[in-house]
């Protein structure tokens, strides 16, 4: 699961302040018993001079075994008595310990070797951050895209617009439950304001829950960053060729409304072959028709287009305008 370097530097940094906070709410409690209860100061000053003495056992003593016996032992009576005096003054028994945010990994983000759960909710978090700064994602659910706004009247085909959308819907719904970097591509074609974006984030939505990276943008957005990246120009740039290409799923909303260069045509093919090369996902939206996207592109976008995505066409009437 390919998060940006960006992601997890920032998923570090908020361990840290959490660590950082933890501490220092700790030792304000222990400043604070400690003035309150001088008695507790020393008994903490003897537990920190049995764990020197351990150490010390470890390279002196004669006999091992019962000399650390016996400093365990004092330990332990020293741990009860300082519950017992916290206690006594209306005290829980861990006042003095460290609260973590998360008490399985200390607010390290792991265990061992391996990611806690917290540090992968953290990294979800982020994502699904980043992409609420752009895109509507909080209200673009599966449970929020009504079928109710299409047509009941049946085409030519025998199929109508509603049923055709909660066929795809479903269909939606089953490929973000199972996704997986080896999971296809699919286009999303239709008019405007079809809802071709609002299935685009409901898969962000449980894609990103389910702990996978997801890069989600306009064309126009993303190949004219692509082009400041190229040239040079990194200020104000959300998007980059790294994240782009490597992301786990990539959407590219809008496509066709981009303005057309030749930079733009060969960046578009640039990230259209090197994701099916790498064998990772991407969801492309557009407004065009298939018959649009070989007039404006040329042959290499196309059949790559044509062959390697499963085409979901809505039908239907602007939604947007109907609200």
């Amino acid at each position: 699961m390919a998060y940006s370097q960006e992601v997890y530097s920032r998923a570090a940094q908020a361990l840290e302040r959490r660590r950082e906070r933890a501490n220092l709410e700790a030792q304000a409690r222990i400043d604070e018993i400690g003035e309150k209860l001088p008695e507790i100061n020393e008994i903490q000053r003897k537990l920190a001079q049995i764990g020197l003495n351990i150490s010390k056992v470890f390279l002196y003593s004669a006999d091992k075994q019962a000399d650390m016996e016996k400093l365990m032992q004092e330990s332990l009576e020293l741990q009860e008595q300082k519950k017992n005096i916290l206690k006594k003054n209306g005290y829980s028994e861990d006042a003095l310990d460290i609260r973590y945010t998360c008490p399985a990994c200390k607010d390290t983000g792991f265990i061992g070797s391996r990611r806690c759960k917290c540090h992968n909710e953290l990294l979800k978090d982020i994502e699904r951050s980043d992409l609420a700064k752009i895109a509507p994602i909080d209200d673009c659910t599966f449970d929020t895209f009504d079928i109710q706004y299409y047509p009941q009247q049946v085409m030519e085909n025998g199929i109508s617009p509603r049923d055709k959308a909660e066929k795809i819907k479903n269909s939606c719904r089953k490929y973000a439950a199972n996704f997986t970097t080896a999971s296809p591509n699919v286009m999303f074609m239709g008019g405007t304001g079809l809802g071709k974006t609002h299935l685009s984030l409901a898969i962000a939505n449980v894609v990103i829950n389910r702990g996978y990276s997801v890069v989600y943008g306009t064309a126009q957005n993303i190949l004219s960053d692509l082009q400041k990246e190229n040239f040079g120009r990194d200020d104000d740039i959300r998007y980059y060729e790294r994240a782009v290409l490597g992301c786990d799923l990539l959407i590219l909303d809008d496509l066709g409304t981009e303005f057309k260069s030749a930079y733009t045509v060969a960046c578009l093919y640039n990230i259209i072959n090197s994701r099916l090369s790498a064998k990772l996902p991407t969801i492309i939206s557009t407004n065009f028709t298939a018959e649009e996207l070989e007039e404006k592109y040329d042959q290499r976008i196309t059949s790559r287009i044509t062959g390697e995505y499963n085409k979901l066409i809505l039908v239907g009437n602007d939604i947007r305008y109907m609200k």
